[in-house]
């Protein structure tokens, strides 16, 4: 399979998660960028991914404020293929995967990782595991 770059969009009424993930020819991910912006500056956050590389598709979230987002991106890139996909469980994964990113300390580390809610939004991560969907799927 060949090396493929994507943009992946958690799409929000006041924030999105966005993440730029590369599989590489062996299938393993390489993380590239991510990033959580608010919705009215998505093209900002957009304009700083493509500085780092051009993808050559973008998935969507078919959650909250989807089709505003997918309006934007047709906008910005006319040419790049968009693919809407559903964002069941991604939340759950992403509380673990943001886990995996900053290792749990003291008492945290007790519990399971799915009990812990991150101190911080996680929407860069659902982004992330979009792109996994996607990529590995």
């Amino acid at each position: 399979m060949p090396e493929k770059v994507v943009l992946a969009v958690d799409p929000g009424t006041a924030k999105c998660g966005m993440a730029l993930v590369r599989r590489k020819t062996d299938h393993t991910l390489d993380l590239l960028w991510r990033k959580i912006a608010r919705t009215s500056e998505l093209g900002e956050a957009l304009a700083e991914a493509l500085a780092l590389q051009r993808p050559d598709m973008a998935i969507v979230g078919s959650g909250t404020h989807s089709r505003p987002v997918v309006h934007l991106l047709r906008e910005q890139l006319p040419s790049l293929g968009i693919l809407v996909v559903d964002e069941k469980n991604t939340t759950m994964q992403a509380r673990e995967r943001y886990w995996e990113h900053n290792p749990r300390r003291g008492w945290r580390r007790l519990l399971p990782s799915t009990m812990l809610v991150p101190p911080e939004p996680i929407d860069d991560f659902v982004a992330l595991i979009l792109a996994e969907r996607v990529l590995l799927g």
